[in-house]
């Protein structure tokens, strides 16, 4: 079992292409080049079939139309034997519970990631159908433990990124776009605009920030929902020259790169894959005190810990980091070593390589 290629399904059932199935495409590149197959169970038009095809994946349609379609059941458990799949991994509710219950049959190890810090909704597709979980922090592990899953049953592996994905081969282009001056601060925030990103309550705090700063600039990558209520409460703050909505980014990196700390104050997160984009480009981040946002943004180490939802904790913050570029500096410093020491795409591979073979040798060993 120690040397053997491993046949692993990834089953997805969302339709959309979000830091959840970016992890789950990061791990099957990940384990790829680590001399294994890696295959994809989704659903027909779903974005991240496209995407896995694209680089090289088979994908394999199958139509989840509910948590009880027998028929897709049948359909993936054909899929697993025909495949000699070694591993299942589920990732969403429908899909786990459907895509579990044919790894079952199939009589194939099954394990589920949980990629959130929102309450459950269906405890059987943890502590039922999988035979273990995994989850992307101690906060969501610790959680999962309190809803009955067995401690035995669920470990933590972090998030990953490549931070080589994130080097620029020429100094980012941000600042001559938004015609922002070079000694000027910008201040960073990527993430989807969605309410509980708390985007919001930067725009509330700027006053405080530029009559301290008063050559500091914000930038938003991201769409949403939000869009239209942001530029509606940037406007009506006045602070249309100094927020910049850039929309959806392709080049983060770019990004990133023309910013001088970065900031997501957001109320709900299970760990905070953008936290680490932005620590990879050697920035100092400013975060939440929520969930599993404080194993990632360590106070006082790379960065600071505000209170949730408290525009105030924000201002004062962000006011001590830009003024003292010495702090920055050491933070940022800080934020490219624990990237490579402990947020690195290569450890989240490893170790999920190595509870995959820890847990089919058990299962071997009965």
């Amino acid at each position: 079992m120690t040397d053997r290629m491993l046949t692993i399904a990834h089953t997805e059932s969302s339709l959309g292409w979000g830091g959840q199935e970016h992890r789950t495409f990061k791990e099957m590149v990940g384990l790829r080049k680590l001399g294994h197959r890696l295959i994809l169970v989704c659903q027909p038009k779903a974005k991240f079939a496209a995407r896995a095809r694209e680089a090289g994946f088979e994908v394999f349609e199958v139509r989840m139309r509910n948590g009880v379609d027998l028929p897709a059941v049948l359909r993936m458990q054909a899929i697993f034997r025909r495949e000699q799949v070694d591993v299942v991994n589920t990732h969403s509710g429908r899909d786990s519970i459907l895509g579990g219950l044919a790894g079952l049959l199939a009589c194939r190890l099954v394990v589920r990631t949980r990629h959130l810090a929102l309450p459950i909704t269906s405890r059987f597709t943890y502590t039922t159908v999988p035979h273990h979980v995994v989850s992307v922090s101690e906060h969501v592990r610790r959680y999962l433990m309190s809803e009955g899953v067995p401690e035995a049953r669920v470990s933590t592996v972090y998030t990953g990124i490549d931070p080589a994905a994130m080097q620029l081969e020429a100094p980012s282009t941000l600042r001559a776009e938004l015609g922002i001056a070079a000694d000027a601060k910008v201040v960073g925030t990527v993430a989807i605009l969605r309410m509980k990103k708390g985007h919001r309550f930067i725009v509330e705090a700027a006053d405080r920030i530029l009559a301290a700063n008063p050559d500091t600039h914000f930038v938003f990558a991201g769409d949403g929902a939000q869009m239209a209520n942001l530029t509606a409460l940037i406007a009506s703050k006045g602070l249309g020259e100094r927020i910049h909505l850039l929309g959806l980014r392709r080049d983060i990196a770019n990004v990133l790169a023309g910013c001088d700390l970065f900031l997501l104050p957001t109320e709900q997160e299970a760990l905070g894959t953008s936290y680490i984009e932005a620590m990879a480009m050697g920035l100092p981040v400013v975060g939440s005190n929520v969930d599993g946002v404080p194993e990632v943004v360590r106070d006082g180490d790379n960065g600071l810990l505000i209170k949730p939802g408290d525009a105030d904790s924000l201002a004062t913050a962000v006011n001590r980091l830009l003024g003292d570029d010495a702090l920055r500096q050491r933070m940022a410093a800080r934020s490219r070593e624990l990237v490579s020491s402990v947020f690195h795409v290569d450890s989240m591979c490893l170790s999920m390589l190595a509870l995959y073979r820890r847990l089919l040798a058990q299962r071997e060993q009965r």
